[in-house]
């Protein structure tokens, strides 16, 4: 269904993307900020349900600028991996990374544009959320958003965070809640990474549920 695209950084870097185009065009556009896996066969998934509800979707490869073609599993050792990748990059490459993603967007005639990121992406779609890039952001389980707390959200945003997750204590999120009572903000009775069927953490009804609030959010804040 989809395509890789080649994106050019303000830091003249080139990068992959993985697009997914709507059947019909419109006029808003989704940004998928993988996790730490790489642009994978469930970004690149969650890149096709989205176009298939009308939007147009790119899935940038942040992982490029390192080693190009990351793609791994769900295995302690991927996990470990990814992480390192992570945390190797700095703040402005993953901002210029994520503007890149932007630019193609509204090159293409999108209008309004939304971030949706997954575990690294979590955090990289709520920090995306304090500056003026996107129009919405949906931040699912964010390992560093609270670290990242006083960055304010300047559009409307979503976070879903896991009960039973052993990586974001649970109390990060009611924090979380707490100083930020204006925005929904879901807890589920499950582990992180619960959106991924490719994963053993994949929890059906909270996945479902999640997502059918993710659509019903970006459907009411971009159109």
């Amino acid at each position: 269904m989809g395509e890789t695209v080649s994106l050019t950084t303000s830091d003249d870097k080139q990068i992959s993307a993985y697009v997914a185009r709507p059947g019909a065009a419109g006029k808003a556009g989704i940004l998928v900020v993988q996790e730490i896996l790489g642009v994978n066969s469930h970004i690149r998934s969650v890149s096709d349900r989205f176009a298939a509800e009308g939007y147009l979707t790119i899935a940038p490869a942040f992982f490029d600028r390192l080693k190009r073609g990351v793609e791994m599993g769900y295995e302690t050792q991927d996990i470990m991996a990814g992480r390192d990748l992570a945390l190797t990059l700095k703040p402005e490459q993953i901002l210029a990374d994520l503007k890149a993603g932007i630019s193609w967007l509204r090159a293409a005639g999108c209008t309004k544009i939304g971030v949706v990121g997954f575990c690294f992406g979590g955090t990289v779609a709520w920090r995306a959320a304090s500056q003026p890039h996107v129009d919405a952001a949906v931040c699912y389980y964010g390992g560093n958003i609270y670290g990242n707390r006083d960055l304010r959200p300047q559009v409307p945003t979503m976070l879903h965070f896991a009960e039973k997750d052993t990586f974001i204590p649970i109390e990060h999120a009611h924090a979380l809640a707490a100083q930020y009572p204006e925005l929904p903000i879901y807890t589920y009775p499950a582990e992180h990474g619960f959106h991924c069927d490719e994963r053993s953490n994949y929890d059906a009804p909270s996945a479902k549920l999640a997502y059918a609030r993710t659509l019903e959010f970006l459907a009411k804040h971009l159109g």
